[in-house]
C-alpha cells in the first residue's frame, strides 16, 4: 500500500527507545547506539520534511534519565554539541528544518545548552518540519509548571477562575502553538508512554514497533504512516 501525501499527520512524536539495546546486539558500547540514533534522527527528520509533515517531536532525554550511570549520562550532555559542530553544513545550513528544544534549561551543561540556542537561532527562519528536542523533558514537570504559571497569574489577578479550562492549560504548556498530536510512535518494543507529553496525547493514534531506534529507517517510519493512515479517528464519536 503507497503512503498517501495528501493525508499525512500534522504532528508526529517518537520515543527514541532502543539505542542501547541496539548497540548490545551489534556487540557495541552504548554510546555507539546513541551515536547512531542521531544519525537516524538525521534522516527521519530530513524524510518528515520531503513529506510535508509540519512537526516532529521527539523524547530525547527525560527527567529520569539522570538516574542512569553517570558515564552515560555524561556521553548524551556531550555528545550533541560534538555531532552539530561535526555535521553542522549537512543538519541546520542545508535544510529547511526549524530546530526547538523543550525541557527544563536549568539542569543541563551550559555547553549543551549553548549549542542548542545557537540551532534554534540560526534556524528560526526555516520554514519546514519543525523539529522539537525533548531533553531534561518530563510531563509531570511540565503540567506542574503549567498549574503554577496559572496560579500565579489568578494571584496576580490576571485571570478568574472561569478563565481556566483545556485551552488555557494548553497555552501554558511548552508545545504552546503547536498542532494537535496526531501520533505517538514507540520504538524498540516497549508498550509503555513513560511521561511523555500526557496532556498532549489525549486522542493521538499510537504505533509501537519492536525495531530499535537506530533502525527504524525512513521506509519503517513510513510504514507507520500508512499504518495511521488506515485507521478511523472518532475523537469519542461514531
Amino acid at each position: 500500500m503507497e503512503l498517501d501525501l495528501n493525508n499525512v499527520p500534522k504532528h508526529v512524536a517518537i520515543i527514541l527507545d532502543g539505542n542501547g539495546r541496539w548497540a548490545k546486539a551489534h556487540h557495541k558500547p552504548r554510546s555507539l547506539g546513541h551515536l547512531h540514533g542521531a544519525f537516524n534522527l538525521r534522516d527521519l527528520a530530513k524524510y518528515a520534511d520531503s513529506i510535508n509533515i509540519g512537526y516532529m517531536t521527539v523524547y530525547c532525554f527525560s527527567t529520569e534519565n539522570w538516574k542512569r550511570p553517570e558515564k552515560e549520562v555524561d556521553y548524551l550532555m556531550k555528545m550533541p554539541p560534538r555531532y552539530f559542530e561535526k555535521f553542522w553544513t549537512d543538519i541546520v545550513v542545508n535544510t529547511n528544518i526549524k530546530y526547538k528544544t523543550i525541557g527544563r534549561k536549568d539542569r543541563i551543561p551550559k555547553k549543551l545548552l549553548t549549542t542548542l540556542e545557537k540551532v534554534e537561532e540560526e534556524t528560526k527562519n526555516h520554514t519546514g518540519l519543525v523539529l522539537t528536542l525533548c531533553i531534561d523533558y518530563g510531563s509531570y514537570d511540565e503540567i506542574t509548571t503549567a498549574v503554577k504559571n496559572i496560579a500565579l497569574s489568578y494571584k496576580n489577578d490576571e485571570i478568574t477562575l472561569d478563565d481556566i479550562n483545556p485551552k488555557l492549560i494548553t497555552d501554558n504548556l511548552y508545545t504552546k502553538g503547536y498542532p494537535k498530536l496526531d501520533l505517538l510512535i514507540r520504538t524498540s518494543g516497549e508498550y509503555r508512554i513513560s511521561n511523555f507529553l500526557l496532556w498532549q496525547i489525549a486522542y493521538s493514534e499510537f504505533y509501537f514497533t519492536d525495531t530499535y531506534f537506530p533502525d527504524f529507517k525512513p521506509e519503517k517510519f513510513k510504514e507507520a504512516l500508512i499504518e495511521y493512515q488506515n485507521r478511523n479517528r472518532r475523537y469519542g464519536g461514531l
